[in-house]
């Protein structure tokens, strides 16, 4: 089978290493990947937002799945537009309709989906220009801290936690009638601040059966100690130490459960990829936000960690079948690091050439390197956005699998190279 994969960050490369290694992949296309990515098939010059030129490729080229790795083109609706066309509707696209990306696409949409469905998350509000006013007097009560969420997709960047309420009303004013994150920023949730400690949990669905991936930790903050500005993900590792049996089933019935058959019953087409972030306060789990695609860089410690063949697990999403799956997990653990551009994420500089790429892996196939924001050219590695490199490491412990990564970290170089060195620090 021909596969198109569609993104071009750390989360694809590691999906096309997965893919690649299954033997019902005769050929992998990633549109429009990166260099790490040209490794584990053929990089396309297409974006996953031209839905026209992905049609066109699909069919001069016998595509037999799409799998679509970041979220924009899935609450855009690229799922409706392969289901609608006579000639695609044919080929497999593993992630959910416009209708199911609305867990991630709005914020307001999923916290009234999980109050619909009793699923515990934190209590909030929504407010818009219409309820400005309101929205003002409700921050002014609101117990400290507060965090506001852009309602639409904000590149990351949407979730403030406020620490006073001067600040808190200040942001509010900015989002909602300055514009701060555009559109996505016309609507804000205003939620309670809940204490505890975060984990991501990955769900595949095939409309009514699911199955549960190895879950991850990953660390956002750009500082050691979790300190200074928020990123994509600075890194992540899995398993999570304190997400046991216990506290794991609390999670599935409470949470997978009812957002599985929430979907079903609200007649959603969801067939992908849920990724649940949740954070544990005391013993109990509570959903901080949806995602309707794999995380990142959680991605790069969750595919190395799956023992299962990626692609056969993709048919039975595709074929309504998962409940014959089984999944195996690698019981080792896995950590993976991210070095990032200079300055990020604030201004960073591109085309920066990347030394040490081909001499930093030791022998025995314990740690792998998965690109991010990079670029080949005239027979060089460059820089191309913020994250860079992801370096995930196996060990029996997070304090070893840290220290392979770092380890290998050390022989790459580029100006203005920056990670963290405390990965897992909870757990070392």
């Amino acid at each position: 089978m021909k596969i198109l994969l569609l993104g071009s960050g750390g989360r694809e490369h590691a999906l096309a290493w997965k893919l690649a290694q299954s033997p019902h992949c005769s050929a992998l296309f990633i549109a429009p990947g990166n260099a790490g990515t040209a490794g584990c098939g053929t990089n396309l010059d297409l974006s996953p937002l031209d839905f026209g030129g992905v049609k066109e490729f699909c069919v001069n080229e016998g595509i037999g799945m799409v799998v679509v790795g970041p979220e924009e083109p899935l609450v855009r609706g690229i799922v409706d537009f392969f289901a609608g066309d006579a000639v695609l509707r044919k080929i497999p696209v593993i992630g959910p309709s416009a209708s199911g990306a609305r867990l991630e696409g709005s914020k307001a949409f999923s916290k009234q989906f999980m109050q619909r469905h009793n699923i515990p998350t934190a209590a909030y509000r929504e407010f818009d220009s219409a309820s400005y006013t309101e929205g003002v007097a409700y921050i002014q009560q609101h117990s400290l801290p507060v965090v506001l969420k852009a309602d639409g997709l904000a590149a990351g960047k949407g979730v403030l936690i406020c620490q006073s309420t001067i600040e808190a009303v200040a942001e509010f004013e900015l989002m909602v009638q300055g514009n701060k994150f555009g559109e996505a920023g016309s609507k804000v949730v205003v939620e309670e601040f809940l204490t505890g400690i975060e984990l991501s949990v990955f769900v595949l669905s095939d409309g009514r059966n699911f199955q549960v991936l190895p879950e991850a930790k990953d660390y956002k903050r750009i500082g050691e100690g979790d300190k200074g500005p928020n990123t994509g993900g600075m890194g992540a590792v899995s398993p999570v130490p304190f997400a046991d049996a216990a506290f794991m089933e609390k999670v599935n019935s409470r949470i997978i459960v009812p957002t599985v058959r929430g979907l079903a019953e609200e007649k959603i087409d969801y067939r992908g990829f849920i990724f649940i972030g949740l954070i544990k306060v005391g013993e109990e789990p509570y959903v901080i936000e949806y995602n309707c695609r794999m995380g990142d860089p959680e991605t790069e410690v969750v595919m190395p960690r799956l023992k299962n063949d990626l692609v056969e697990l993709l048919q039975a999403v595709a074929d309504g079948s998962l409940d014959r799956c089984v999944i195996g997990q690698d019981e080792r653990i896995a950590c993976t690091i991210v070095a990032v551009s200079g300055g990020y994420p604030g201004s960073y500089e591109k085309g920066l050439p990347i030394s040490g790429l081909d001499q930093s892996l030791p022998a025995g196939g314990d740690s792998l390197i998965f690109h991010a924001g990079t670029r080949a050219e005239n027979g060089e590695v460059l820089t191309n956005g913020g994250r860079v490199l992801c370096v995930t490491s196996f060990a029996e412990t997070v304090y070893e699998a840290v220290d392979k990564s770092r380890d290998v970290l050390e022989k790459v170089y580029y100006d203005g190279i920056y990670y963290r060195r405390d990965i897992g620090y909870e757990f070392l």
